[in-house]
């Protein structure tokens, strides 16, 4: 889980870029943190780069597909 210690650094957002998963290996198109729905696992991208690919960490059945979502944008 992505931890901050200073509330004042981090804004609430309802932006819509937050809503969508993405697959392993996707170019993103927005800087940040992005977090696997199965696992729980983080990865920092910045816009163009690619997500972690499906072979660089395994699921378990019970954690299904791997797929990405934006947790913390970088502005």
């Amino acid at each position: 889980m992505a931890l901050y210690k200073y509330s004042h650094y981090l804004t609430s957002s309802t932006d819509p870029r937050f809503d969508p998963t993405h697959q392993p290996a996707a170019v993103v198109a927005h800087s940040g943190i992005y977090k696997c729905q199965g696992c729980g696992r983080e990865a920092a991208c910045k816009t163009g780069d690619a997500l972690p690919p499906e072979s660089d960490h395994q699921h378990t059945l019970a954690q299904g597909a791997a797929l990405w979502r934006l947790i913390v944008a970088a502005t």
